[in-house]
């Protein structure tokens, strides 16, 4: 039987180029998310690391399910937190090795309580853009884009993951719903420009689109080479209203979810059986 509630964290961090400051900082916020109750943590994308692409690479590491001694630092520590804290923890977006070693796969990985990598999502839409921000983004120059889409379990309910650009494709969202997804996570490290115009309004256009949770785990802040990210971790209901967000800081934010209220919309207003096909 699929559980009526599910309390979730939304993380949001000031990452640097300190694979261990920001270790740090995620576990210290992500113990006190599951102290207040949280039974899934969001983690943003680029949660351990936020520096120089060449030195990203270095810190690749493989994803496994079970616990192994080719382990790197990022995993174990998302291991460790889930079982030191009973909680659910979505990494939001890490480095995992690829084929090619100049381009890892930028992975969403979720951790259960007993420490296994219960499922992982490559990041298939790559941040390939100019927005006018002094800075050029070339993700695809450094990252390998995965092929699938991926929806885990949490405590019995579906949810889907997907990583930050990724916002952006309706297509995939529809994709997770018909995967049985409730929920969606949206970890980010949106950037200033395009957060202060477009975050808000993306998560609730898919929130509705898909009738189901979005939860957004975001980067906030300033990072090394100048860049600058949006923050505003949220939560988005079925019916595309925010209710909760965070401060403009380093931090978390905590919500239950009635998981009823994606039937009541779903049945109240059936758009996702409506569908038809069009040529």
């Amino acid at each position: 039987m699929t559980p009526q509630e599910l309390t979730v964290a939304a993380v949001q961090l000031e990452s640097q180029a300190s694979l261990d400051d920001n270790l740090e900082a995620v576990t210290r916020l992500s113990r006190r998310a599951a102290t207040s109750g949280a039974e899934l943590v969001v983690l943003p994308e680029n949660f351990a690391y936020m520096g120089s692409e060449e030195d990203k690479r270095e810190l690749a590491e493989p994803v496994l399910v079970e616990a192994s001694p080719s382990d790197g630092p990022i995993l174990c520590a998302l291991r460790a937190l889930a079982r030191d804290t009973g909680a659910f923890i979505i990494g939001g977006g890490m480095p995992e090795r690829s084929a090619d070693p100049e381009r890892p796969f930028n992975t969403s990985v979720l951790v259960a309580p007993d420490g296994r990598v219960t499922a992982s999502y490559r990041k298939i839409h790559l941040f390939d853009v100019s927005v006018g921000d002094g800075q050029l983004y070339r993700e695809s120059a450094s990252t390998s884009a995965g092929e699938r889409s991926v929806v885990g379990d949490v405590r019995g309910v579906p949810v889907g993951l997907t990583v930050c650009y990724d916002l952006r494709f309706p297509e995939l969202f529809r994709k997770l719903a018909d995967g049985g997804a409730r929920v969606a996570t949206v970890p980010a490290a949106f950037t200033l420009m395009t957060g202060k115009d477009h975050w808000h309004v993306l998560l609730r256009a898919r929130a509705i689109e898909s009738q189901m949770f979005v939860v957004a785990a975001a980067q906030c802040g300033r990072h090394p080479r100048g860049r600058m990210t949006y923050g505003k971790s949220c939560v988005i209901d079925p019916w595309g209203d925010v209710i909760a967000q965070a401060s403009d800081g380093p931090g978390f934010v905590l919500r239950a979810l009635d998981l009823g209220r994606v039937d009541a919309v779903r049945e109240s207003l059936p758009c996702l059986t409506h569908r038809r096909p069009i040529g």
